[in-house]
């Protein structure tokens, strides 16, 4: 349910400079230009790349190069989302993106970014990757946004905060006005991980990047879309902030066959929203179920396509379901998810197995 936007009375991102936050060497880099960036419109005979031209054992066309700036799935993502093309990413999954943004815009061993935990780990595993220090404000017992400790931690060196809305493991979405407060007042990025937000009545923060030169928004076609194999993320920014991504990815990062079955899915848009709704629905109805077994303390309101769910020796019950080849996620050693199970929303008959397995196990206690 969209809110009503207030006017924020601080609006300090309007003085936001990307290039006073890129790094010193990745403005000064000079990015690999490949064959297919030296020439424009359209070719007949292509001598220019090193291909082996006279094909593969695939389709012909894969012994060929693909697109660099993967300009035909940025166009129909660009009618879907109802957004500029030059506004839009591309990564080898949203693991990419992340990745990206610490090399263009944290100096390792210098800068410093904020997580809020509990949340998605590749933030906190990326920056280590990059040397890049990681602080923690963790969310209030409700699951939202401390912003007291928030500003708190960020200082001159705080280059990003990481906000993943709806929230991954505890699938709630954040208060839309925090975080709009976080973006008036933090002068580096505010990336906003919206890789759940299909299942969610939450309006996408991507219509409000006019608004923030500071924002950037992470989707992906792992969940809503169903194509997880595919490894293809999505990041929506400012044209300044495309420039440096764009400077620095890797020249061919989405292969030929990725663009290809990308542009197939785009046109199934029906089938997508018909699974969001089954999904969701199949996500309302395990809820309740769940909030009926005797061992269950809590199921926690959810945006996503999973559900994280208090119940007594998650552990054990965690285990127990291995026995019958059911795999859910174990959460009850990260912190605010005490005893707490992430259960993804499965198919329905995976859905009443796990069910019935569930009915055994407190039955057999």
């Amino acid at each position: 349910m969209q809110e009503t936007k207030e006017a924020p009375e601080n609006n300090g991102a309007m003085q936001f400079d990307v290039n006073k936050l890129t790094r010193p060497n990745i403005q000064k880099l000079v990015p690999y230009s490949s064959a297919r960036d030296e020439f424009s419109g359209e070719a007949k005979v292509f001598l220019d790349a090193n291909e082996n031209s006279l094909g593969s054992p695939l389709p012909k066309w894969y012994n060929r190069y693909p697109d660099p700036h993967q300009n035909k799935v940025k166009q129909s993502i660009s009618k879907i989302k109802s957004i500029a093309a030059q506004h839009i990413f591309l990564g080898n999954g949203s693991d990419e993106c992340i990745d990206l943004l610490y090399r263009c815009f944290c100096n390792p061993g210098k800068d410093n970014v904020i997580i809020c935990p509990p949340t998605y780990g590749m933030y906190e595993v990326s920056a280590n990757i990059n040397d890049i220090e990681v602080r923690k404000a963790p969310l209030l017992d409700d699951f939202q946004l401390d912003l007291v400790h928030l500003e708190n931690l960020a200082d001159e060196n705080t280059k990003i905060i990481w906000i993943c809305s709806p929230n991954n493991p505890t699938g709630n979405s954040f208060y839309r006005q925090d975080i709009e407060t976080v973006l008036n007042n933090f002068n580096g990025l505010v990336v906003i991980d919206e890789a759940y937000i299909n299942f969610s009545r939450q309006q996408s923060f991507i219509k409000e990047l006019a608004e923030y030169p500071n924002l950037v928004v992470m989707q992906t076609f792992s969940k809503a879309w169903g194509l997880a194999g595919l490894r293809l993320g999505m990041a929506f920014a400012s044209v300044d902030i495309m420039e440096i991504l764009n400077r620095v990815k890797p020249p061919y990062n989405i292969n030929q066959a990725t663009q290809e079955l990308a542009l197939k899915a785009l046109e199934e848009v029906g089938q997508v929203n018909d699974m969001i709704r089954e999904l969701v629905n199949m996500r309302n109805a395990l809820t309740e179920v769940f909030e009926s077994i005797p061992t269950v303390e809590k199921v926690y309101p959810s945006d996503a396509n999973f559900i994280l769910v208090k119940i007594k020796d998650a552990r054990k019950v965690y285990e127990f379901l291995l026995t019958k080849g059911i795999v859910v996620r174990d959460r009850s050693n990260v912190k605010l998810c005490n005893d707490c199970l992430r259960i993804t929303i499965g198919t329905e008959k995976e859905n009443t197995d796990l069910v019935d397995a569930l009915a055994e196990w407190v039955n057999g206690k």
